[in-house]
């Protein structure tokens, strides 16, 4: 009885762990799971009421034209509008954010309890992949690089409240110049180009921050 315990044991790779530990590690692997899935829903869930609030200020804006034409409370209307609606989008664009980095460490987290199953039960190997988060786009025949930052939630956003804060700083100029047309097209460009690349940037630095941390102690920071 003995020797076939212990052949159980060697197959099974190694001691075989507790009870509470088995226990503890698959209950943390599905609230880890859960936390996930929230993230994922928190996210989706703003960039819709940002995009919902965009489609309606806009439809507003476009009633008032037809009602005044575009003259001083249509440019009132739209200065009030245009600046609310962009910070809007860079409070959603740092939420977005904040929660794609949770979803990543949940991600990271679930990857590590993967490797108890697999250290207590190496037969699972061949059946079950164990993959670093960071390794996961490529698996999955994603691209990643630069353009990956931009499909992201908070890419797109960010890309929509660039031109929000463009659109705003146009119309400002509109105004200024006498509706020149030059003076607003200019002045929407740069502005959007130089918050685009801002929120760019926020991201990039994000996320370098992330991949430089380190969770666990035994983990070498590249």
């Amino acid at each position: 009885m003995a020797n076939n315990e212990s052949e159980d044991q060697a197959s099974s790779g190694g001691d075989v762990p507790p009870p509470a530990a088995v226990s503890f590690v698959t209950t943390e692997h599905f609230t880890l799971q859960g936390a996930r899935s929230s993230t994922i829903a928190e996210a989706t869930g703003r960039a819709s009421m940002f995009l919902g609030a965009v489609s309606g200020g806009l439809v507003g804006l476009g009633l008032v034209a037809t009602a005044t034409g575009v003259g001083a409370v249509f440019f009132a209307f739209g200065l009030i509008l245009l600046p609310t609606l962009a910070f809007v989008g860079m409070v959603t664009f740092s939420r977005a954010l904040q929660s794609g980095i949770e979803d990543y460490n949940y991600a990271h987290r679930i990857a590590r309890l993967r490797g108890f199953y697999f250290q207590y039960a190496p037969e699972l190997v061949d059946y079950l992949v164990s993959v670093p988060p960071q390794q996961r786009l490529t698996m999955q025949g994603l691209r990643g690089g630069p353009w990956q930052k931009f499909v992201t939630v908070a890419g797109m956003v960010s890309v929509v409240t660039a031109v929000l804060a463009g659109s705003a700083a146009g119309l400002f100029a509109a105004v200024l110049s006498g509706q020149s047309l030059i003076a607003a097209l200019l002045a929407g460009v740069l502005v959007s180009v130089a918050v685009l690349v801002g929120m760019t940037s926020v991201q990039t630095a994000a996320w370098h921050r992330v991949r430089k941390a380190s969770l666990f102690a035994d983990e070498q920071i590249s």
